[in-house]
């Protein structure tokens, strides 16, 4: 598990450029944001998550597999992330947030991802609306 990386993961870096080629400005990681978003846009008060599907337990995604080993070592870590990334979204909102939660399967479709993050930064939402597929 040393080797799994908390930023720059390959889906981020999809993510993050397709977003660049938007002409999308942002910032990476902020540490005083809860939940430390992967993609923050300051002025419009939006954060994105880029999750994997296997961490975070995206729900009817093939790659959300249970190990052989460990059983109940691996469905107590996966709860404690999901519970964690809920608990992040939701002091986001109560800051008054919106925030968008990319999976790691879904940045296979570049035109797809675009339209979606585009209708999501350009939407003049209530503050805290929440977007996540689970």
């Amino acid at each position: 598990m040393s080797a799994v990386r908390g930023r720059d993961t390959k889906p981020e870096m999809v993510v993050r450029r397709l977003l660049h080629s938007m002409n999308y400005r942002y910032r990476l990681h902020r540490k005083e944001l809860p939940g430390r978003p992967d993609i923050v846009f300051v002025g419009r008060r939006k954060a994105i998550f880029v999750h994997g599907c296997f961490w975070h337990r995206h729900l009817g995604c093939s790659k959300t597999t249970m190990p052989k080993t460990r059983a109940g070592f691996w469905a107590e870590k996966f709860e404690r992330n999901v519970e964690r990334d809920r608990n992040a979204e939701d002091r986001l909102k109560d800051a008054g947030w919106s925030t968008f939660t990319v999976w790691e399967c879904e940045t296979r479709s570049s035109d797809t991802l675009a339209s979606q993050l585009h209708a999501f930064l350009e939407a003049s939402s209530p503050a805290g609306a929440v977007r996540t597929l689970r």
